[in-house]
């Protein structure tokens, strides 16, 4: 009897040996979110990663996420906190919170870069530019236009100094040796570089601003030929076709403009005023009342920027004193 027990037992162990490994359960997504809450992020961190890619519900999803990626700024691991800043940015495009912290991750890893490309390269034409945009967010114009010509004296043909260097002409005074100065940098821009929209826009800018209406639309048109979202651009050639007398060639490019920026009021008022001019009524009458919408929605958004507060409250404030 002994002897069949053994035998039992020792066929169990046997058994047990053979069986394959039990898998743990994975991590509770409470667990992952309490440990990195708590301060434990090293330990939390893996965690993390797989819960949020298992969590279907959306505000377990953000709760992670954003534990994911306050625990990866604080271990310094910013690859980290980008992957969970890009799976954030996907689900909840328009949070607030997701885009503040969003600007702080990205800037990071800018100061991150920037740190490693003055250290691997101290010497390279980069380091310069860099320099440059930080003179350039400064308002330093003349110091910064300094940097980007001592850029162009070892890369005269790098695309895109010369564009930078006009548009901090234009930044500076407004006398006319600047603009003049300015459109020799954007002329030189497009040699280098003929696939430049922006300086095809403001060469038709500075042309219209001294009413020479043919140069303008020529370098209007090649802007919207070059890039067929630039309202911008579309506005400036049905603006410059208006003034020169062209009103209904001016209807086209503005419909366009329209049509891409209709929150724009420049939009809607010279395609009103070509409409006007071209002898279509009630087509102007339209468009002069989009235009007044818009500005009116453009001068909201701006007095919420101003105050904090958001217009349709700002409505309601009124209504609340009267009680």
């Amino acid at each position: 009897m002994r002897c069949f027990i053994l035998v039992g037992a020792l066929a169990a162990a046997i058994a047990a040996a053979q069986a394959p490994p039990r898998k743990s359960a994975p991590p509770s997504v409470d667990s992952a979110a309490q440990l990195a809450e708590s301060g434990h992020c090293r330990e939390a961190l893996p965690l993390l990663k797989t819960a949020v890619a298992r969590a279907t519900d959306p505000e377990t999803k953000k709760r992670l996420g954003l534990d994911g990626v306050h625990c990866s700024r604080t271990l310094h691991d910013l690859d980290s906190a980008a992957g969970f800043i890009r799976g954030l940015s996907s689900g909840f495009p328009n949070d607030p919170e997701v885009l503040y912290l969003t600007v702080h991750v990205y800037s990071d890893l800018s100061i991150r870069a920037s740190q490693k490309l003055m250290v691997t390269a101290p010497t390279a034409y980069q380091v310069r530019l860099l320099n440059a945009e930080a003179l350039e967010a400064q308002t330093k114009w003349d110091d910064a236009a300094t940097e980007y010509r001592e850029v162009l004296k070892r890369n005269p043909s790098l695309p895109g100094i010369h564009y930078h260097v006009g548009l901090l002409l234009l930044a500076g005074p407004k006398t006319d040796a600047n603009k003049e100065a300015a459109r020799r940098e954007f002329e030189e821009e497009i040699k280098v570089d003929p696939s430049n929209a922006g300086a095809e826009y403001i060469l038709g800018e500075l042309a219209r601003q001294n009413e020479q209406f043919p140069v303008a639309i020529e370098h209007f048109e090649r802007a919207t030929k070059l890039d067929a979202q630039f309202a911008d651009a579309f506005i400036g050639l049905g603006r410059s076709m208006v003034e020169g007398g062209r009103s209904a060639d001016a209807i086209a490019p503005l419909q366009t403009a329209a049509k891409l920026r209709p929150e724009n009021p420049a939009a809607h008022f010279y395609l009103g005023t070509a409409y006007r001019r071209a002898g279509h009524r009630e087509e102007a009458e339209r468009e002069f009342t989009l235009h007044q919408q818009a500005t009116e929605n453009v001068r909201l958004m701006k007095q919420e920027i101003d105050t904090g507060v958001p217009a349709s409250q700002q409505a309601a404030e009124p209504q609340k004193a009267e009680h």
